[in-house]
């Protein structure tokens, strides 16, 4: 059987919570958008913006850069019904708020493009001892989640498959960032067991660099550092068969890019009220793929949030990257 494949741009960008909530609608920013020819008041504004602000500027980033698929994480029901309203009706989405299951806290939604990428069947879990059910880790001040997409891209001869996961672990505790890097591992390696090998694609916001003290969680998914223990119904839920993926984690794919199109910035988080302050850079934003292969990255880009009106969109930058998946 040939081998088919095809590249797509994904993205994963930490929106940062609707904060400072108002009742402009998305309309209403539209049409206060200003005439493209004249030229801004640069450097106009400083500090963080209402998201009626950003969300003009998160949306024509992501349909800038040419995405068919991108997660976000910290986007209440406002901001997930807002990028959808954007987008149009090419595009739809998937995601629970973490809070109940439904609509209350922060998603961790995935967008796709319906014309490109078909929705096969997607899942939540929650990063505890109780993953099954809505809870939170000990030490945590947070729920916090994953989003499970098993999705396939159209192609002129038929379809191929991969599974995305799209996460964001906790900003406080070290335990529960590796809680939940073990959990969404394990999660992985069970995607790329159920789909026979396919691409396994994970997102997400870690709050754990690949270096330092807080780098715990990211040496977890990357194989530097042994998973903790996890809830045996999960485990039990999500097993393999014995030998099979033993020595699977996750391949960071700024790494795996070629040296030259790896672009753009190096950290992807900074505060919003001292931006400058490079101490307080770091990358914690990441797009990884399974190490059971069938993908390769071919660019690499961590993006801006800041425009030249001085707004920064977010007080994390984009991050995507070309990716070919493969389907033998």
């Amino acid at each position: 059987m040939p081998v088919h494949k095809l590249s797509i741009r994904i993205a994963t960008y930490s929106l940062r919570y609707d904060s400072k909530p108002d009742n402009i609608t998305v309309e209403q920013t539209l049409e206060s958008l200003s005439d493209p020819m004249t030229a801004p008041k640069y450097m106009r504004k400083s500090g963080e913006q209402p998201w009626s602000t950003r969300r003009i500027k998160i949306w024509q980033t992501l349909v800038g850069e040419g995405v068919v698929l991108f997660g976000i994480q910290e986007g209440l029901t406002r901001q997930v019904h807002d990028l959808a309203t954007l987008l149009g009706d090419d595009w739809d989405w998937v995601g629970v708020g973490r809070d109940d299951g439904k609509e209350a806290g922060e998603y961790n939604a995935i967008f796709y493009n319906k014309k490109i990428i078909d929705l096969r069947e997607w899942d939540t879990f929650w990063l505890s001892s109780t993953p099954f059910e809505l809870s939170r880790s000990n030490g945590s001040r947070k729920n916090r989640i994953c989003t499970v997409a098993r999705l396939a891209i159209k192609t002129q001869t038929g379809t191929i498959p991969f599974s995305l996961l799209n996460t964001h672990l906790d900003h406080k505790s070290d335990d529960a960032r590796q809680l939940g890097a073990s959990l969404v591992l394990q999660r992985a390696r069970f995607e790329a067991f159920h789909a026979q090998g396919a691409p396994v694609v994970v997102i997400g916001d870690f709050n754990s660099p690949p270096a330092g003290k807080h780098a715990a969680a990211y040496e977890i998914a990357t194989g530097t550092r042994a998973p903790v223990h996890l809830n045996a119904t999960f485990a039990h839920r999500l097993a393999v068969p014995e030998g099979t993926l033993e020595d699977f984690k996750l391949q960071d794919m700024r790494g795996e890019t070629p040296r030259a199109k790896v672009v753009g910035n190096f950290a992807t988080s900074f505060p919003f009220d001292d931006p400058d302050n490079t101490s307080k850079w770091s990358r914690i934003d990441f797009i990884f793929g399974g190490s059971n292969g069938e993908w390769k990255s071919t660019l690499y880009k961590v993006g801006t949030s800041l425009t030249d009106d001085g707004v920064f969109a977010s007080d994390h930058h984009p991050v995507f990257v070309d990716v070919t998946l493969r389907d033998k």
